[in-house]
């Protein structure tokens, strides 16, 4: 079943090319003017929706100088910090969030953010907001979840760490409060992930079932995952962007460059396009071609009653002779006619 899903004003489903999402994060660095730089770049660049993330360090964690609240993964871009501090760090400021929202309107550009707490979901409602995103760290806080689905409004879910039971917990939590549009976006919950982690052929699995809208949240580097991931059916790609990685920011180590995600959204578009629909046979784009296919054709001169060999018959181009599936029953027959060297075989030449 195609499945189609509304954000804002753009349609998102298998009939429709990608929907890219611009994740802009903490990469505004903590400056307005920056933020609104990354609106204009990601308009410029061709990107259809830009996220913000609507939280305070208070509504994620606690103030604590505790172990478990500090980042000890090696793998991390942020091992060391501790939580507070660095959602302190990361975090955009709520009173921003209106002139950023403006300004996307502005240039046609949809506009939505991820909540991480039920406040946040009243703050986001005061301003309209079109959809909203469950992040994967947040996929198990059901409540919030409700608290989202009640609005009525879409609910883009990122998988990442939860199980089949979470995620049929989480689809039936937002049907039941009353949201009917959904997404699942595959993502691996690493910064930044690998390739081999992306196992994107869960992509058609999740769709088959739960019965959403499918995409990826993509946080390796580079456009090759997301590229595949819309092959595999992906009809939503979510990435983090900045306007230059050397710039630093919480989340630069793994954004896309403005160049970066304008080849995205064209590549996204192409691989789109390739999926077409089951076809065999000749397509219209071919029909000029199907004659430069092999054929039988008369290679020397031969009169008639000669008897047709290798020698003087043979499977090339073009293809205006008969099948070289024939060229077996040809062999050792007799022609009805004096033939020059360049004729296509025809079964009117034969006794």
């Amino acid at each position: 079943m195609k499945r189609t899903i509304k954000i804002g004003n753009m349609s998102v489903g298998l009939d429709y090319p990608p929907c890219i999402i611009a994740e802009m994060s903490g990469n505004h660095n903590q400056s307005l003017d920056r933020a609104l730089e990354i609106v204009e770049a990601a308009k410029e660049a061709g990107v259809h929706a830009l996220k913000l993330q609507t939280y305070t360090a208070d509504t994620l964690t606690i103030d604590s100088e505790n172990e478990p609240f500090f980042i000890s993964d090696s793998n991390s871009p942020w091992k060391g910090q501790s939580l507070y501090k660095l959602f302190q760090q990361a975090y955009t400021p709520w009173e921003w969030h209106e002139t950023i929202f403006k300004r996307c309107s502005e240039l046609g550009m949809i506009a939505f953010s991820t909540p991480f707490d039920e406040t946040a979901v009243d703050f986001l409602e005061s301003l309209n907001v079109p959809a909203y995103k469950i992040a994967s760290f947040e996929n198990n806080h059901i409540p919030l979840i409700r608290k989202v689905a009640s609005t009525g409004k879409p609910v883009i879910v990122s998988t990442g760490m939860a199980t089949i039971a979470e995620l049929d917990e989480i689809v039936r939590t937002i049907h039941d409060a009353g949201g009917n549009e959904i997404a699942l976006l595959k993502c691996t919950s690493a910064y930044p992930s690998t390739p081999v982690d992306a196992n994107l052929i869960t992509i058609p699995h999740l769709r088959q079932l739960f019965d959403t809208e499918v995409g990826l949240s993509d946080h390796t580097l580079g456009i090759g995952v997301s590229i595949a991931a819309v092959a595999m059916g992906a009809t939503l790609i979510e990435k983090h962007f900045t306007l230059s990685r050397v710039d630093g920011g919480v989340d630069s180590a793994f954004s896309m460059e403005p160049d970066e995600i304008q080849l995205l959204v064209k590549e996204t578009v192409k691989a789109w396009q390739a999926l077409g629909e089951i076809s065999y046979g000749t397509t219209e784009n071919e029909r000029t071609s199907v004659k430069f296919r092999r054929s039988v054709y008369i290679v020397e001169d031969v009169k008639v009653g000669d008897k047709l060999t290798s020698k003087n018959i043979r499977v090339v181009r073009p293809g205006n002779g008969l099948s070289p599936k024939y060229y077996d029953l040809l062999l050792g027959r007799k022609v009805s006619c004096n033939l020059r060297k360049g004729t296509p075989m025809s079964w009117d030449f034969v006794l």
